[in-house]
């Protein structure tokens, strides 16, 4: 490497935070980070201090080097100053134009490609340090890797990982090696199961500032000056959700996303309510899943407007009806012409009253809601506009309303019945899920219904 290159890496490094030895063991290899990577390899030093982050990530568009950063951090760096380091490097190998672990030794360090071991996806270094290279079709595939100790994991495509898979990888990060603390790294592009808690563990405390427990270095294509041309074109290419995804690296849009439309800059807006609108309750009941109601609005334009959330878990019936009460009292409806609720709380269970009969025992008369799913989706399609067809929008959500907010945009496409969004249940700790959107549904298609007489329902 010439003197100047040499000087100019070293100025780069200093300034991004990583030290002497750590560019000298990349240098070694036969790796010269950039300025992405170098973000991250500071973020991997960093970890070792007592109260770190140990959870880092990279990613964006598609592009971006960060399978070349990580590897070259497990490999050239974690391997050489800790002897007896013992690694996972995930990747996922569903598809058929991702690079093989060969393809990825040989580029980042080809110096070690002697010491791989295709037949038993192992790569033993001198020292003693080993990575165990492992491939998932599915996340069946993880549980094989589940319950061994591991200094430091790796994750590629991690949001095709759900969370609770995610949470079991990580009681595989222990080490009882002196001087070392363990840690993950992970890369990924927007999209997949585990866009959602992907976004809220890494993306959204990144934008924040936020670096308590995890970090995240954004990258896109032009921080990867390696990029040939013609991939270039192919991603300026791209449109629609998965350019927005893989070219921009947008974690405001998931791969399959149904509500395409949605644009928090345009229908999550405040906005003055009327006592003189139409006034509909719509309801989806759980108790292990939540219990999401919604206050909706209908102006004499007939614009919806989602006014006020209730959303609890594991509440009784008369906590729900107290809350409900005083969101309407709080808000500016006098008259609600409509209640409507899913089929689950109609259902009879032996002699017990029925949730909706519990309801109505408190003053709460709810009515079946149309269930039609693939007429709801298309309603709120509908409502929802489309700017680049000149469609105004007809609806708009107020931003105290965080859990739909939330939802809609992470709803997707059910692959087997692309014109209806995939079921999705939340999780142990209740999150994700499709309350909020199954809710939203059932009020916008009470909406869209003309109704000539308003049955008087005060909370006064």
């Amino acid at each position: 490497m010439a003197a100047n290159s040499w000087e100019r890496l070293a100025q780069a490094a200093k300034d991004a935070g990583c030290p002497r030895d750590q560019i000298q063991n990349f240098i070694k290899g036969g790796y010269i980070p950039q300025p992405k990577q170098l973000e991250f390899h500071a973020l991997a030093r960093q970890a070792d201090a007592h109260n770190a982050i140990d959870e880092i990530g990279m990613g964006g568009s598609r592009g971006g080097a960060k399978s070349h950063a990580i590897m070259a951090q497990m490999v050239l760096d974690d391997c050489e100053r800790q002897p007896g380091f013992k690694g996972l490097f995930l990747r996922s190998i569903a598809g058929s134009a991702r690079e093989s672990f060969e393809d990825l030794i040989t580029k980042v360090c080809p110096q070690y490609y002697q010491y791989y071991q295709p037949g038993n996806g192992r790569l033993l270094l001198p020292n003693g340090s080993r990575i165990v290279l492992g491939g998932f079709y599915s996340e069946k595939d993880i549980g094989k890797y589940l319950g061994i100790e591991y200094d430091a994991i790796a994750i590629e495509e991690c949001t095709l990982l759900s969370k609770d898979t995610y949470d079991k990888l990580l009681g595989s990060k222990r080490s009882s090696k002196d001087g070392w603390r363990e840690r993950v790294y992970v890369s990924t592009n927007p999209g997949g199961i585990g866009h959602s808690w992907f976004k809220k563990r890494f993306i959204e405390p990144s934008r924040r500032g936020e670096q308590d427990i995890t970090a995240f270095i954004f990258a896109n294509y032009h921080d990867n000056k390696y990029n040939s041309d013609s991939y270039i074109r192919y991603l300026e290419r791209l449109t629609g959700w998965l350019g927005r995804a893989w070219r921009d690296g947008d974690w405001d849009i998931a791969a399959g996303q149904f509500f395409t439309t949605f644009d928090a800059q345009t229908h999550v807006v405040e906005y003055e309510a009327s006592s003189s609108w139409r006034w509909i309750l719509a309801m989806d009941f759980g108790y292990q899943h939540y219990t999401v109601v919604y206050l909706i609005g209908i102006d004499g334009d007939g614009n919806v407007y989602i006014e006020a959330e209730h959303a609890e878990r594991k509440w009784l019936v008369k906590s729900h009806a107290d809350a409900i009460k005083a969101m309407v009292k709080r808000s500016a409806a006098r008259v609600i012409s409509k209640r409507v609720a899913g089929a689950d709380i109609f259902a009879k269970r032996g002699d017990e009253a029925t949730i909706a009969e519990q309801y109505k025992k408190l003053n709460l008369d709810f009515e079946a809601a149309q269930m039609d799913r693939v007429n709801g989706a298309a309603e709120i399609l509908k409502r929802l506009g489309d700017p680049e067809q000149g469609i105004k929008p007809t609806l708009f959500i107020h931003p105290r309303c965080a859990r739909l907010i939330e939802c809609l945009p992470e709803m997707q496409h059910d692959p087997r019945r692309p014109e209806d969004v995939l079921k999705v249940d939340c999780d142990e700790e209740g999150n994700g899920g499709d309350d909020p959107y199954d809710t939203a549904r059932y009020g916008l298609m009470e909406a869209a219904m003309k109704r000539t007489k308003a049955r008087v329902v005060r909370y006064a």
